[in-house]
């Protein structure tokens, strides 16, 4: 596996993988990789023969408020369980690399982003959107693989993916969970071992809330039954436990359509996400 961080050198290598004419998968990372983004390597595999695994903590998708310093950073132990899968490429770039002096473009939106936590996390899917659309421009893959357990974020590339004609096969792959239910996150390691157990309450709350709803109870007590459970085990805030329409993610009141139950919440220092597929009967 090469390790790369400036352009040129990505540019040539990946030239030369693609010249077998074998289709190239990009899996985009922050690091501080975890089983999560293994299982997502492993599935580019079998998508393609040649496979990049970028690693950079995008400053541009943090709010002034939140863990960009602390993130967690490891690249020598992410390169090691790369090369381990037979990851290809490892693409790690400087911030000045990604956004080089005078950068001044912005990728944005609209709609899909507005809500849970693009309403949460002002400017987070522009960030997300702008590093995003670089990658498909560096690394140039025919295919880039990315989890369900960011789903907002991944409705927001298939979008832009979608309105720009960026001619890339995006693949989401479903959430990676731990063996008690926990949704596999590089945020985890933040958390206490006190807090680690409480944090079952949020993929607990959400599978209650699943089964009232497909069951045929109201949609607003059954979320409001999964906030109040979240607030008894400690979480707080609670941005948001919200059905939405699987595609669109305007919110529902009523379960007529396939639907994604998503939630956000603080433990302690920590803010988790999560999400599960509702299905009307």
């Amino acid at each position: 596996m090469q390790t790369l961080r400036d352009l040129p050198a990505l540019r040539a290598a990946v030239e030369t993988l693609k010249s077998d004419g074998k289709p190239l998968v990009l899996v985009p990372t922050m690091g501080a990789l975890h089983d999560g983004h293994m299982a997502l390597v492993e599935e580019a595999r079998r998508h393609g023969r040649h496979v990049v695994v970028s690693i950079f903590v995008n400053p541009k998708q943090f709010g002034p408020n939140e863990d960009l310093d602390a993130y967690p950073r490891r690249e020598a132990k992410d390169a090691q369980m790369l090369s381990a899968v037979g990851a290809d490429i490892l693409w790690a770039p400087t911030v000045e690399v990604m956004y080089s002096a005078g950068f001044a473009t912005n990728i944005s939106v609209t709609g899909i982003s507005d809500g849970l936590d693009g309403a949460a996390r002002p400017g987070h899917f522009d960030g997300v959107a702008t590093v995003v659309t670089k990658l498909f421009n560096q690394v140039r893959p025919d295919v880039a693989i990315f989890g369900e357990k960011d789903y907002q974020q991944l409705a927001v590339i298939r979008r832009f993916v979608a309105d720009l004609d960026i001619p890339i096969e995006i693949i989401g792959m479903p959430t990676q969970r731990a063996e008690d239910g926990l949704a596999l996150s590089s945020r985890n390691a933040y958390l206490t071992e006190e807090e680690r157990k409480a944090a079952l309450a949020l993929p607990r709350a959400l599978g209650e809330a699943k089964r009232q709803i497909e069951k045929g109870d109201p949609v607003e007590g059954a979320l409001a039954k999964a906030i109040a459970s979240l607030a008894a085990h400690g979480f707080g805030p609670v941005d948001y436990v919200t059905l939405c329409d699987a595609a669109t993610l305007e919110p529902m009141a009523v379960l007529d359509r396939p639907a994604r139950l998503l939630g956000a919440a603080k433990l302690g220092s920590t803010r988790l996400i999560d999400n599960i597929a509702v299905d009307p009967a």
